[in-house]
């Protein structure tokens, strides 16, 4: 696929906007203007890659007001004390002022920045990215010792899941979460995006596994009916 000019980027954007407005926006005026006037209460914290195949409210099926997103690099949460920035801060925030009840680490199949942590040699010109992916070497270790012998994309996929396992252990060191989940007012979980398949797998604390969101027809609440994203 080649690359867009920056005009046609802009307008393929703006496009975007007036279609939002014209077919998503004037079918759910109250939602939105209901969000707009009442203080957010997102019911959780989304950490996810910055990768532009994945959209967590459409993957969600969520609509204003429902989730609290960020997004970065390998969907990397830097254990406490390390980096102290934008994901700190989010989480602090998301846990404390808005009392999210749970905080899902959604990482996803075919990760750049997991490809990027088994060959660093690729890096040489992103410093920035090589020092950020530090806080997932623990989970390169993981794979490297126990998958020594496994071919490029089985270790690639091992290395996804490993990865979102040391992420949720970082989370785990942050006092707000340490706190809320002591009182048993927060939950934590990690979720790995098929993006061919349309699959999430979710990790399993009983069996040690990612396991696959069963695919059952439920009936769609309110909130989620009135969402526009299957549009």
């Amino acid at each position: 696929m080649s690359h867009m000019s920056s005009g046609n980027a802009l307008e393929t954007l703006l496009d975007g906007v007036r279609r939002f407005r014209r077919e998503i926006y004037s079918q759910n005026r109250e939602r939105y203007r209901q969000a707009a006037s009442q203080p957010q209460r997102p019911h959780t914290l989304f950490i996810t890659c910055a990768d532009s195949r994945i959209d967590p409210e459409l993957l969600t099926q969520s609509g204003p007001g429902d989730i609290f997103v960020t997004r970065n690099i390998g969907n990397l949460v830097p254990a406490y004390g390390q980096m102290l920035g934008g994901v700190s801060s989010v989480i602090e925030y998301a846990v404390q002022a808005l009392g999210v009840a749970q905080i899902v680490i959604c990482g996803h199949t075919d990760c750049g920045a997991m490809k990027g942590l088994l060959h660093r040699e690729k890096l040489v010109n992103m410093p920035t990215v090589n020092a950020w992916l530090q806080n997932a070497e623990a989970a390169l270790s993981v794979v490297e010792a126990r998958d020594s012998a496994a071919n490029e994309t089985a270790k690639l996929d091992r290395l996804i899941e490993e990865n979102v396992l040391l992420q949720l252990n970082h989370l785990r060191t942050h006092p707000s979460v340490a706190g809320k989940i002591a009182q048993k007012k927060l939950a934590v979980y990690g979720w790995v995006y098929d993006i061919g398949n349309g699959h999430v797998n979710m990790y399993d604390d009983a069996t040690g596994r990612f396991v696959t969101v069963d695919d059952q027809p439920e009936t769609a609440s309110p909130a989620r009916a009135a969402h526009p994203a299957t549009t």
